[in-house]
């Protein structure tokens, strides 16, 4: 085994010198990037509208195509999960990946390509690996199994009969893994992909209390609640009883801070170590280069163009629009991008601050929009407001004002949820049953919400405080902020707003 640690950790090395290149010459790969997307864009239905054919330059890009968002490209992205191909991208579509939605739809439907497979989301966990065996010659990663925790797959529901598929991102990657990484992962493919999350989640601590786990990957939210059960199917106090080779755990999808303490306690071992990726449904963006900073290194080589609009310039009609070489440190910027999957100038909605430009290493800063995705949830503004909206309109009640931020979980199993101060004009005529279709009404129209609450699987109930008139007010005029254009933040993924909030209250 000792020898196969070895050359599997030899093999992954060989990588780093590519990402070495881009870091010394980000402007070329990116220029490099941008020729391959626009030569692949002329063949299809997009590049044609938008006359790819006779684009020159950047400028002549920037100038000819539109900056998207979901609603705008969704027409395109609808007659690809129809059946129509050489629709955004040139090689056939036969995955999409399924995320939370939007104002007008409970899910995202990402078409994913045989090239942003390999090129982006299959890169970027070799890199992964590559960049970890680097920083971590002593590795014993390659001696065990990989615990890989992901979503489940569903028919296209736009064209059921069809051969092409949607689901979550890491369960479209864990579907088409080449043989020798499904050998070196756990659980089986049957089990990882399984839908009734409470019966997987059993089924994954049977499938793999008694391997030799050596690294784990996933979100932190699932990790957690699974890690809780193999603890009480083995009777443990720790996870290292369970599995004492366990080294490193590769996570993303939301801010890791808030689970440091929970994996602290679970795994209690200083060798521990801990990596973070910016890996989404639309590519592979980042990942944690350096084992004694957050920062994240962006990765300019996977098949994506890059540009950013400047925060300050984001509700503007026609906003500046900028490329790598034009970014400067410490200013928030929201991410646009062009991709080897067919997303043609597409904002996604997240927001990043440089921390240097040699090379390009960033820190995500938020969403565009205010948010909670304390546990991969993506619950939106627009969501938070369509469901109270609902529940104060069923129970003849009006809302003046709200706030609503995560209860993180904690180490002794309680399971998180979202805690919410509310202030009322008139209050509900029935405040259980306002409780109760809040929630309901949020698990309609957000599908991760929905799967995060199953069963109370990782989300309980949300609990919901019933504030005083006049309370948010006090709570402005305290910051200084009352009057003007000064508003009351609807949702955070932090706790601030709301426990000042509640002091208040408590006062």
């Amino acid at each position: 085994m000792e020898i196969v640690n070895s050359f599997m950790a030899w093999l992954f090395k060989s990588r780093l010198k590519q990402i070495e290149h881009f870091k010394k010459n980000p402007f070329a790969a990116q220029k490099q990037i941008f020729e391959e997307l626009i030569e692949a864009g002329q063949k299809t239905k997009f590049g044609k509208k938008f006359d790819f054919g006779s684009i020159k330059s950047y400028a002549d890009f920037a100038e000819r195509v539109p900056i998207h968002d979901y609603e705008s490209i969704k027409p395109y992205i609808d007659q690809t999960m129809a059946g129509e191909q050489n629709v955004l991208w040139d090689s056939p579509i036969e995955w999409f990946a399924k995320s939370s939605g939007t104002t007008s739809s409970r899910s995202k439907y990402i078409p994913v390509s045989t090239e942003s497979l390999e090129e982006c989301h299959y890169k970027g966990g070799k890199d992964l690996v590559s960049v970890y065996v680097r920083n971590n010659p002593d590795t014993k990663m390659f001696i065990g199994k990989n615990l890989a925790i992901g979503g489940s797959l569903e028919k296209n529901p736009l064209n059921p009969q069809g051969t092409a598929r949607a689901g979550d991102i890491s369960a479209v990657i864990m579907q088409n893994l080449p043989i020798w990484a499904q050998i070196i992962r756990t659980p089986s493919l049957e089990v990882a992909l399984m839908n009734e999350w409470e019966a997987k989640i059993e089924k994954l601590a049977r499938d793999t209390m008694n391997e030799n786990v050596v690294t784990i990957t996933g979100v932190p939210t699932w990790t957690i609640v699974l890690l809780q059960k193999i603890l009480e199917l083995k009777k443990a106090k720790n996870i290292l009883e369970v599995w004492p080779n366990l080294e490193v755990f590769f996570h993303g999808a939301v801010a890791f801070g808030p689970y440091r303490a929970v994996f602290e306690e679970l795994i209690p071992s200083k060798k521990m170590r801990y990596m973070e990726t910016y890996n989404a449904s639309e590519g592979f963006f980042g990942l944690q280069d350096q084992p004694e900073s957050d920062e994240l290194l962006l990765m300019l080589d996977y098949g994506i163009f890059f540009e950013f609009i400047p925060m300050e310039e984001w509700d503007k009609e026609n906003p500046s629009v900028i490329r790598l070489q034009d970014v400067e440190v410490g200013k928030n910027y929201a991410l646009v991008i062009t991709t080897n999957g067919g997303l043609w100038r597409y904002k996604i909605g997240d927001t990043i601050r440089f921390t240097s430009t040699a090379p390009y290493r960033f820190k995500i800063s938020g969403r565009t929009k205010h948010f909670i995705n304390a546990f991969g949830e993506e619950v939106i503004v627009e969501n938070a407001e369509k469901a109270i909206q609902f529940a104060a309109d069923e129970t003849n009640a009006t809302i003046a004002n709200f706030t609503a931020a995560p209860v993180y979980f904690e180490s002794s199993g309680a399971k998180g949820a979202h805690e919410w101060v509310i202030e009322f004009r008139s209050e509900p005529d029935d405040f259980p049953k306002f409780e109760k279709l809040l929630d309901e009404k949020l698990r309609e129209i957000n599908s991760d919400y929905d799967a995060k609450r199953y069963k109370n699987l990782a989300l309980k109930e949300p609990v919901i405080h019933l504030a005083p008139k006049g309370i948010f007010d006090q709570w402005l005029a305290k910051k200084g902020k009352l009057g003007g254009q000064h508003k009351v933040p609807r949702l955070s993924n932090e706790r601030t707003h709301l426990e000042e909030i509640l002091d208040l209250i408590n006062a």
